[in-house]
């Protein structure tokens, strides 16, 4: 098992470009869709638990995965697995930087890979607030933390706290028993 956990988050962090959200429908269709190691529920609360922890957001998912599955030796397999990939390829790229950053053609593909990314990221984003249950009654909650932090440059740590205490006020007392 983790021979399988090691390569399938290598293969993962082989092929993704964009950073971790990038890496979420890939790690959903392994994980979830395909492996049935872990179900939707339980991938969504795992992401929202690794994007509030400090550190790289695909090392936090992948840890929190392995160890889900296997503890500590799955939490360690499974980073080591994500990791390994761009830590192979970006002392490649480091290597060989100065001698091809100015080709016209690898110019070109970076260019053409920065939009690719962008649909990376936004596709994630987009089944995450489904999942989420962002609706038209809600969707104000992310509009507006978006434009504080990008408008009025309000730090993100306040968004998230004040996110935690205004959904525990409104489970304390505001939402209707079930």
């Amino acid at each position: 098992m983790l021979k399988t956990l090691f390569l399938t988050f290598f293969r993962i962090g082989l092929f993704t470009l964009g950073g971790g959200y990038a890496m979420i429908p890939l790690i959903e269709a392994e994980v979830v869709d395909k492996r049935k190691w872990i179900d939707k529920a339980m991938f969504m609360d795992l992401i929202a638990v690794a994007q509030s922890c400090p550190g790289v957001f695909a090392i936090n998912l992948s840890v929190f995965i392995g160890y889900r599955l296997m503890g500590v030796r799955g939490a360690v397999t499974t980073s080591l697995g994500t990791a390994l990939p761009s830590l192979l390829i970006i002392l490649a790229i480091a290597m060989f930087f100065q001698s091809f950053q100015d080709v016209p053609w690898v110019a070109a593909v970076f260019a053409g890979i920065r939009p690719a990314v962008v649909a990376l990221i936004a596709i994630p984003t987009w089944n995450m607030a489904k999942s989420a249950g962002i609706n038209m009654m809600n969707c104000w909650i992310p509009i507006g933390s978006a434009m504080l932090i990008w408008l009025l440059g309000v730090n993100p740590i306040y968004i998230i706290l004040a996110a935690g205490v205004g959904g525990y006020l409104y489970g304390q007392f505001l939402k209707p028993s079930e």
